[in-house]
């Protein structure tokens, strides 16, 4: 079975799923681009 692959919205930068998120204990997840650093937090999931 093959990772889910995200684009960076900022750089476009693409890296399997499982190496960018990152879950809280409140349902939320942050997304961390490793390449160029951007972050989003608080990102609302189907059970949050």
């Amino acid at each position: 079975m093959s990772d889910i692959t995200v684009i960076c919205p900022n750089c476009q930068d693409q890296k399997p799923i499982s190496n960018l998120l990152t879950a809280q204990s409140n349902q939320n997840i942050i997304y961390k681009c490793e390449k160029c650093q951007y972050e989003k937090k608080n990102i609302q999931t189907k059970k949050g």
